[in-house]
């Protein structure tokens, strides 16, 4: 262990809709069988801007201080008991969760759905908008040197799009439709086709967004106002939403061929309507997806072999004294992730 690590630290903290401030707080403590990281990057997820816009998402309520961002990289700086000091100096990849292990979900290997689940900067568990981090050791993933600390932090997006193609069952061949080209959309577009999909068709209302998914993996890009995504005769092997508007998820699961799924990625209404007869008559598999379990390995070899591009998402720079500035930066159009560097 090292005997150099502050008692306190900098942080950006939540303290109300909209309202943050960078203040010195209690560095964390770590178990025996935890690693503590000095973050290095920060990306900002579309769940950090909705709880600092609205205080909520869901049932997952803002009711006290809070410190947001949970893609992230950074360095062991110290271990607990447990943990083999030779992990000290390590860059890692954190996996922004910690189960439970005891729990029925727990023991079925599906850990991502733990009802006792602590996971970053969703209330009350801090996140990393801060110098230091605790995670469990395993969750703390060594990454090559050939992978920068930006696509390091964005190996957690990347996470939730490989979920999603295992979910979508997307093998070599298959054709997808992806509604939605922000950031999510983005990054399932090039797994898609690091998975072989030979159709990646992606949808967005916004021409500049359109044109950037044919950069990065898709093989065709619709105006949804221009063409009738229901009746358009794509006949999908799989649709994802990574949107969360209602009429895309609603006219995506119309393009979906018999026997075929529809995966629900994007933040969007809690009810929606869904075309039950066309979902009953042609046995499509609807399923959402919650976090992930066992990508980042799959995660940092897409990256390492140049099938996954992720440092090029990065549109915006920003220190600890700016997070403010970087959870607005997605009412830019031209913004794909933003990143915050807590040591910088």
């Amino acid at each position: 262990m090292t005997d150099t690590i502050p008692a306190t630290m900098r942080a950006s903290v939540l303290t109300g809709q909209r309202q943050l401030a960078t203040s010195e707080v209690p560095t964390p403590s770590y178990a025996s069988d935890e690693v503590l990281v000095e973050v290095a990057a920060v990306g900002v997820c579309g769940s950090d801007t909705h709880y600092f816009r609205h205080g909520r998402i869901g049932e997952f309520v803002v009711d006290g201080p809070l410190i947001l961002g949970h893609e992230l990289s950074g360095r062991i700086v110290a271990v607990g008991a447990d943990v083999p000091e030779s992990r000290i100096g390590e860059r890692v990849a954190i996996e922004p969760q910690k189960n439970c292990r005891r729990c029925r979900e727990c023991r079925a290997g599906h850990y991502n759905l733990c009802p006792n689940m602590e996971f970053f900067a969703t209330p009350p568990i801090d996140g990393a908008f801060a110098r230091f981090c605790v995670i469990r050791t395993e969750f703390a993933h060594p990454i090559p040197d050939s992978l920068s600390d930006e696509a390091a932090a964005l190996l957690e997006p990347l996470s939730v799009a490989i979920t999603t193609m295992r979910k979508a069952n997307i093998v070599p061949g298959s054709s997808i439709l992806i509604a939605g080209a922000g950031p999510i959309g983005i990054i399932c577009a090039q797994t898609a086709r690091a998975f072989g999909a030979a159709e990646i068709i992606v949808t967005d209302l916004v021409a500049e967004r359109r044109e950037r998914a044919l950069a990065y993996g898709a093989t065709r890009v619709i105006d949804p106002r221009e063409v009738d995504i229901a009746s358009a005769g794509l006949d999908v092997n799989a649709f994802v939403d990574a949107s969360g508007a209602p009429r895309a998820v609603f006219d995506g699961i119309k393009a979906v061929r018999p026997a075929g799924v529809a995966v629900l990625v994007g933040l969007g209404s809690s009810e929606m309507n869904l075309p039950v007869e066309h979902i009953q008559n042609l046995e499509i598999t609807v399923t959402g997806i919650f976090r992930y379990t066992d990508t980042w390995p799959a995660a940092i070899h897409l990256v390492a072999s140049g099938q996954v591009d992720l440092d090029s998402l990065v549109t915006g720079r920003f220190d600890l004294d700016h997070a403010a500035e970087a959870l607005e930066a997605d009412l830019d159009p031209d913004s794909l992730k933003a990143i915050v560097y807590p040591c910088r």
